[in-house]
């Protein structure tokens, strides 16, 4: 570890006021929070707190300054191949490094975080509390309706620009959460989640209501008077459908079970209306349809 001194940019005459004012300046700085696209804040906010830990603290900031204690605020072990004649933990245990000694520590910082932060990160003249984790992240999952009928994997896409698959469930709706667990922002605390909302694309073939969906079929003159079978689509693919005689516009036939699925299992119905098309241009049709209008 570099020199505390250097780290927090101060000189070693420096007052606890310039070094209270250098760590601040440099915490605010450098917290992950204010930094969720550097990768390296966290180590440095890590670090800084570290040179703070020992400069911060009179007795350490002593023990260092005389040698008895390193960068890192662990005893050198000066004399312990026999040649100091002392106790090798001698300095540590006046510098409050050692059981029952009240250092600066992390309680100290906490406070100073709490400050600039927020009461998040403890407070003063009560029971120090760790500080929050990462904040969660929000981002709408758009999915299809085949997506949603077969529980596919989809992609999600963050604001920061990430990118994560996801298995879907076997039941979404619009406004349906997925939580992710640890996919949120990461500080210093810890790391918070992603909050998916899925919002259901509207389908250029199906119109969904609730669970079921409605699709219109074309259907020619003449097989909606002789009647035919003719293909429909589903969200699990084709099928033929029969169209009895005589169907007119607006029919609708109810196919169980192809629609979306249902939250107690299974799956709701697909409803098929006609739509009668006319042919164009049929020269036979429109004498026909003059004759009957004669008759």
């Amino acid at each position: 570890m570099r020199d505390p001194y250097d780290i927090l940019g101060v000189s070693r005459t420096a007052d606890a006021k310039a070094v209270k004012a250098a760590y601040r300046r440099l915490a605010k700085k450098y917290h992950p929070d204010q930094n969720p696209d550097e990768p390296k804040a966290k180590e440095r906010f890590a670090e800084i707190g570290q040179a703070y830990e020992i400069v911060g603290d009179d007795k350490k900031r002593a023990a260092f300054d005389r040698g008895e204690i390193g960068p890192d605020g662990k005893p050198k072990f000066a004399g312990f191949d026999g040649s100091g004649g002392g106790d090798p933990f001698a300095g540590f245990r006046r510098s409050g490094g050692g059981r029952g000694q009240a250092g600066f520590g992390a309680a100290g910082m906490e406070d100073i975080l709490g400050e600039m932060f927020g009461s998040g990160f403890g407070g003063r003249g009560g029971r120090q509390t760790r500080g929050a984790p990462g904040a969660d992240v929000s981002a709408t999952l758009s999915v299809t309706l085949e997506e949603a009928a077969s529980a596919a994997r989809v992609t999600a896409r963050f604001p920061d620009g990430r990118t994560l698959a996801v298995k879907l469930r076997d039941f979404v709706e619009d406004g349906t959460q997925i939580r992710l667990k640890g996919q949120g922002e990461r500080n210093a605390f810890g790391v918070g989640d992603a909050i998916l909302t899925v919002s259901l694309r509207k389908h250029a073939v199906f119109e969904a209501k609730g669970r079921d969906l409605y699709v219109d079929l074309p259907v020619p003159l003449v097989d909606a008077v002789l009647g035919a079978k003719l293909p429909v689509d589903t969200l699990s693919g084709r099928l033929a459908l029969s169209i009895p005689v005589w169907s007119s516009s607006d029919k609708v036939f109810r196919l169980k079970g192809r629609g979306l699925p249902l939250k107690t299992g299974g799956h709701g119905d697909l409803f098929v209306r006609v739509r009668v098309m006319l042919p164009e241009n049929d020269a036979e049709l429109e004498a026909l349809m003059k004759r009957r209008a004669r008759v």
